[in-house]
């Protein structure tokens, strides 16, 4: 049966990797002002995010174990009907058997067998009746047999899953709470920052120096889009200069093309924010952010990780603020949806 194969051990390593990373202290060693807290902080939200695509590794692995017990079932129940064809067909070679004896078992009719021939006719058909019996009842018990071994494996295999499925939703409560835990100190020191108007060190990321194929990228790799450009309300004193992609707090926020950074300031209505000048003298923002992983100066490539995504200054909800502009003056943003667009990026 299908569940019955050999399976990796996929599941087993992720719950392994899963119990540790969930068995990880989350407090800092100090409470210290440096890099080196916030790199704890961001250390922290990547072994979370870690954890959940692990869990959803294994929650598909699961949904995978679920098909297979779902059809050993329906082998189960093929073979269910297998076994009540075998229990009519011994039926019927007993009722033959009756009635080809005229009511009486072979066994009697050879004992009022009146010669050698008739007796010789008895014993035949007493023989090809026992065969065909016996065939019949040792197919019948194969087969019950067979079947309470499947029965066995599939109610192991239905416990096994049941207990994995616990595993695994109790263990992505810990990564949950480990999550909510890093994100709420990355914004709760993005905030001090920005009260104090003066940036912590640049926070460096592992694998920031990303190789992208591509010349432009967009700033976020999974986003609900929000804010859009040019929308009004109370929210802003003119008209929204920027497009918002609504992200978790600690998001990775990436530079959407090669340039080099040229501000990067905590304070004010846009909190901690970066800003990149390309190629052409165009000008990108990255706003609200709750960390940087760069400072002034720095040359960037195309997809590189400049920071994770906040709610700091004037944010009404975790979310990156993105915007273009074509000189330094804050008057001159454009629309950034068709200029990603432009420039080989739809969102």
């Amino acid at each position: 049966m299908l569940f019955l194969r050999r399976r990796p051990l996929l599941l087993p390593v992720l719950l392994c990797a899963l119990a540790v990373l969930a068995s990880r202290p989350t407090t800092a060693e100090s409470d210290d002002d440096g890099s080196e807290a916030g790199a704890r902080v961001a250390r922290l939200y990547e072994e979370a995010a870690t954890a959940s695509r692990a869990y959803e590794a294994g929650r598909k692995a699961a949904d995978a174990q679920r098909g297979r017990a779902e059809r050993a079932e329906r082998l189960l129940a093929r073979e269910r009907q297998e076994i009540t064809v075998l229990r009519e067909d011994l039926g019927r070679i007993a009722r033959a058997q009756y009635r080809e004896g005229d009511g009486l078992p072979y066994s009697a009719q050879m004992l009022l067998a009146a010669g050698d021939e008739e007796l010789m006719r008895g014993q035949g058909a007493a023989w090809r009746a026992d065969l065909a019996l016996g065939n019949a009842v040792g197919r019948s018990r194969r087969a019950e047999a067979r079947l309470a071994a499947d029965e066995a494996k599939a109610r192991s295999a239905r416990k096994a899953l049941d207990e994995r499925n616990g595993e695994l939703a109790a263990m992505k409560r810990t990564i949950e709470a480990k999550l909510d835990e890093a994100r709420s100190t990355l914004q709760s020191r993005a905030d001090a920052s920005v009260a104090a108007g003066s940036c912590r060190s640049a926070v460096h990321l592992d694998g920031a120096r990303t190789h992208s194929e591509r010349k432009w990228v967009a700033p976020v790799t999974s986003y609900r889009l929000s804010a859009r450009f040019g929308s009004g309300g109370e929210r802003w004193a003119n008209r929204h200069t920027g497009q918002d992609f609504a992200v978790p707090i600690g998001t990775s926020v990436r530079s959407v093309g090669a340039g080099r950074v040229v501000k990067v300031s905590c304070g004010g209505s846009f909190g901690i924010e970066i800003v990149i000048r390309h190629s052409g003298g165009c000008r990108t923002q990255y706003a609200h952010l709750a960390a940087v992983a760069v400072d002034p100066g720095d040359r960037v490539s195309t997809g590189q990780l400049i920071g994770q995504s906040g709610t700091s200054g004037n944010s009404t909800g975790p979310h990156l603020h993105f915007e273009v502009r074509v000189s330094d003056e804050l008057g001159s943003a454009i629309d950034p949806v068709p200029w990603l667009a432009r420039h080989g990026v739809p969102l």
